[in-house]
């Protein structure tokens, strides 16, 4: 049994921690969870590099439809959320039965909701470009680019229920590794995808007579902006049908292959994952409104602003993904402390979960400020797109501190259970702030002030959601209040 696995067991057997072990056991989960963060960020980066390499309309075409894909899979990530949170719990309290019957259940829902938000993408795909305020020039593309990602979303749906389910049990390790695989993945489909057939001369020492050069034709079907997003669902089916299996037929938590129960939905599963997760739904799909709607407010600005902005957005997530990473650390820590009881523990776990989420994300701010220009440079050849973008970049970097408290805090909420005020206090500082101020400073300083408002929005949602966890109401939430107890 490996030092995590001791320390998670001693969870749920009352065990005595020290602090030393608490932090050990908070660093085991939350290295690999950044490391899956990053990669996945990585894989983003290098689909807009690629499309950034096509020029300013393939990055605007991209970046037009890029927060409409974020309503469209943050629905089918609430379907993860709803019911891994609920296996947390249950393993905390040792039952591995309701742990794998929930599991089951995951599966069919999955399948049903992922089919129905696809048809959806695809039945809009052609025309949601137009709404969005997208000129001819952009709108073919960018269209095409929605659609193709909406038919893999059963596939980004498994990939990311069964990585929820594996980090919810404890098991960073191959959600972690199966990130970089996508990653690397993603680059080899892209390669293929995205650029023609073409021939590469590489030039040769004189070693003889003759041959000067070497020519080596590389394969591609040429499908520019839609490649990058068939060489992304490619890579993501692949890793899909790996971690599928693996929670289907390895995890020793989870494994439901050769043993009996049923897949049926139950009543009260149902009723608590719509408890967990329809706030947290209805939060992103408004929040998701949100960002498209400042994509309308950023559109009538041109070409330049739209990928300014899209790639900043692109360059930045790598700076607040190891933020999420520990915030993946913090639901697991959470929900299994509150299944086996431990209020106290609990407690403990949430503060030093965000707190070390603060710190990183400081760092990770400090080296984005003065690593602008070189991240920019990276994602487009473009000199407009990279001056705009860097100085978006260096407004933002001030923000992060406060962008990480908001994003471990509302991780420990979800561990608890608690999911209805958290969403609504992101909502109101997204449409009350974020979307007010992005409206306002726009016609005044352009795609500067819409990261201004950005970076104002962020600072005031981590202060407020630290109060939130400071007064200590999150964890009356949970169903397993009773069980809790100090210790």
């Amino acid at each position: 049994m490996s030092k995590k696995d001791i320390l998670l067991h001693r969870i749920r057997e009352h065990g005595k921690l020290s602090t030393a072990e608490q932090l050990h056991l908070t660093a085991l989960l939350s290295i690999p969870a950044i490391l899956a963060q990053i990669s996945s960020v990585l894989m983003f980066y290098i689909d807009d590099a690629m499309v950034g390499s096509l020029g300013a309309n393939a990055s605007a075409a991209v970046g037009l439809v890029a927060t409409s894909l974020w309503l469209f899979w943050s629905i089918i990530s609430c379907v993860a959320t709803g019911f891994s949170v609920q296996v947390a719990h249950r393993i905390g309290a040792n039952d591995f039965d309701g742990a794998r019957s929930v599991f089951r259940q995951s599966i069919i829902i999955g399948l049903c909701i992922s089919a129905a938000t696809a048809t959806v993408g695809v039945a809009i795909a052609r025309h949601l470009p137009y709404w969005l305020g997208g000129s001819e020039e952009i709108a073919a593309d960018a269209g095409s680019y929605f659609m193709v990602f909406c038919l893999g979303t059963p596939l980004a749906l498994y990939s990311m229920l069964m990585s929820a389910m594996l980090r919810c049990a404890g098991n960073m390790k191959v959600p972690s590794l199966s990130s970089i695989l996508m990653c690397l993945l993603d680059v080899g489909f892209n390669f293929i995808a995205i650029f023609p057939t073409r021939v590469i001369t590489i030039d040769l020492p004189a070693v003889s007579p003759g041959l000067t050069t070497l020519d080596i034709t590389i394969p591609g079907l040429g499908l520019g902006v839609t490649g990058a997003a068939l060489g992304t669902i490619l890579a993501e089916g692949t890793v899909a049908a790996y971690v599928t299996w693996y929670a289907v037929v390895r995890s020793k938590e989870l494994r439901i292959w050769h043993t009996s129960g049923s897949f049926k939905p139950q009543p009260e599963v149902m009723h608590k994952a719509i408890s967990i997760a329809g706030p947290i739904l209805v939060q992103r799909v408004l929040m998701n409104v949100a960002q498209i709607t400042i994509t309308v407010i950023v559109a009538p600005l041109g070409a330049i602003a739209i990928a300014a902005n899209a790639l900043g957005v692109t360059a930045e997530s790598v700076c607040y993904m190891p933020g999420y990473g520990i915030g993946e650390a913090a639901t697991t820590l959470i929900g299994q402390s509150i299944g086996a009881g431990r209020r106290r523990l609990t407690t403990f776990f949430a503060w030093m979960t965000t707190l070390i989420g603060i710190a990183v994300m400081t760092v990770m701010g400090a080296v984005m400020y003065m690593a602008a220009p070189l991240m920019m440079a990276t994602l487009t050849p473009d000199a407009d797109v990279q001056a705009l973008g860097v100085e978006c970049l260096r407004i933002e970097a001030w923000a992060e501190p406060m962008f990480a408290a908001s994003i471990v805090a509302m991780s420990v909420f979800v561990g608890a259970g608690d999911t209805r005020l958290p969403a609504l206090l992101n909502l109101f500082s997204m449409w009350a702030v974020r979307v007010t101020l992005a409206a306002m400073l726009a016609p005044l300083y352009g795609l500067q002030g819409v990261w201004l408002a950005m970076a104002i929005e962020l600072t005031f949602r981590g202060i407020i959601f630290l109060i939130r966890m400071k007064r200590g109401r999150w964890l009356k939430i949970t169903t397993y209040e009773s069980r809790t107890h100090d210790e």
